[in-house]
């Protein structure tokens, strides 16, 4: 039979991570995420599953991101009994994160649903919901970085820090394949170096097998000055011509590293005169989480921490926590900065925000992260004039801002300089997680630099290790 890996998921597209290795004994995923974005990807989350999940032993879980993690409550609920393992602060983060998606699926099959009866179409259940989403966690098991796990099943695994979000791994697993024993390693979402809050990416110098991600991998980001430079120079133009400042943000990660750097502006009085607005339940549970768990921070951040410096508080940063304090926001025109979720404006109060604001030209909308084809933050991105909001025509008036700098990923040169690491010059190159282009364009950058065998998989290929 030999060992396999076939890609269901995050393969010539940038979501729904998810990497079935079937080995002699056993059969093990790597990552178990929601597709989002495109309605021909999205829909697949509905769909049954091209495997038994009673055969599956593992799930070995990368990070929280709903991409990578979001369908493991379905997984379990068509009979998934194994175990998950990941590390502690991205349990911490499933068990919030989970809710939250169940809580968003369900208004919007409820949406979905309103229209497909109008239309005389079955009605469609949802993914999971909020119990689904609990008792899945129950087969939670954390491990941390640097040991290794023994599967018992052909397969030994060790993580090491991704430095994507807080509690990111990359797995590294050791099996024998035709009776030598072989180290694949899944680089999960590499971070960007230029973060201030997490660990730069380990490095690795040993791989037979590198499934590597390339979100960013046909451009790069703007310098971590050139970036605060452009974040102030949009705080300016909305103060000049007093608006609002929305910034649609993921709430894991993004938010507290954006919090983290306007607290820097303001001790340096560079936000001139604005109030912060934290407006995102999940965002708010997911920053107590960091708090709760910053010995995984860089020895920059712990260092300043243990000076008494507090990376995700200062005197004009509100936490919107009940809903009488987000709908209070919508009065607000000018002087406010809108930190709110979901980072690629598909759900969530950040809708609200840009209902409010987009179509008032002295606004501005500050995007900080990936936004996947389909979302309505790629098309704002892209210049469109109109989107749909709660089915309403919202004019794109407001000054539009990219700040790539921002981002969790690493960029081309970020993943090249951790792949150049490895040291053996047979091994086997698999390029994952990136829009077609984007994969495209960096396999081949790896075949000019390093002269290695490189794949860029399409979505279901199965392949023979």
């Amino acid at each position: 039979m030999g060992t396999s890996v076939q890609f269901f998921g995050a393969a010539r597209t940038v979501t729904g991570s998810k990497y079935l290795l079937t080995g002699e004994k056993g059969k093990i995923l790597i990552d178990f995420g929601m597709f989002r974005g495109e309605d021909r990807l999205t829909q697949k989350n509905y769909e049954e599953f091209d495997f038994n999940p009673e055969e599956i032993q593992y799930v070995i879980l990368t990070h929280a991101h709903i991409d990578h993690s979001g369908l493991i409550p379905r997984l379990v609920k068509k009979g998934f009994r194994g175990r998950i393992l990941c590390t502690k602060p991205t349990l911490d983060l499933c068990k919030i994160m989970f809710l939250d998606a169940a809580h968003v699926e369900s208004i919007e099959i409820e949406w979905r649903n309103r229209k497909r009866q109008r239309a005389g179409k079955p009605l469609l259940e949802p993914v999971y919901n909020a119990e689904d989403a609990a008792f899945c966690m129950t087969y939670f098991e954390t491990i941390e970085y640097g040991k290794i796990k023994d599967l018992k099943n052909g397969f030994k695994v060790k993580f090491a820090d991704a430095g994507h979000i807080l509690g990111s791994a990359i797995v590294e697993i050791s099996a024998k394949i035709d009776g030598e024993e072989k180290k694949l390693v899944f680089s999960g979402d590499l971070g960007n170096e230029m973060q201030e809050l997490i660990r730069d990416p380990e490095k690795l110098v040993n791989a037979d097998y590198l499934f590597i991600e390339s979100t960013y991998g046909d451009r790069l980001h703007k310098s971590h000055k050139d970036t605060i430079r452009e974040f102030e120079n949009a705080i300016i133009s909305a103060e000049r011509d007093r608006g609002n400042i929305i910034i649609p943000a993921f709430a894991v990660e993004r938010t507290q590293e954006i919090i983290f750097e306007l607290s820097h502006m303001y001790k340096r009085n560079n936000l001139d005169g604005f109030s912060v607005y934290v407006d995102s339940p999940l965002a708010i549970a997911a920053t107590e989480i960091f708090e709760a768990n910053s010995r995984y921070f860089d020895e920059e951040t712990k260092t300043a921490m243990k000076k008494g410096v507090h990376p995700f508080s200062f005197p004009s940063l509100v936490y919107c926590k009940r809903m009488e304090d987000s709908r209070a926001l919508n009065d607000l025109k000018s002087n406010a900065i809108i930190v709110s979720a979901s980072g690629m404006c598909e759900a969530g109060r950040i809708k609200h925000h840009l209902k409010h604001n987009l179509w008032r030209e002295e606004c501005v909308i500050i995007f900080t992260g990936y936004q996947a084809i389909g979302t309505t933050g790629r098309a704002i991105v892209d210049g469109v004039k109109t989107v749909k909001i709660f089915g309403e025509d919202i004019a794109v008036r407001a000054k539009i801002f990219t700040l790539g700098g921002f981002s969790g990923h690493a960029d081309q040169n970020g993943l090249l300089k951790w792949l150049f690491n490895f040291k053996n010059k047979k091994m086997q190159v698999f390029v994952v997680h990136g829009e077609e282009k984007s994969a495209l364009a960096f396999a081949e950058k790896i075949r000019e630099k390093k002269k290695l065998q490189v794949t860029v998989p399409e979505l279901g290929q199965k392949i023979k290790l």
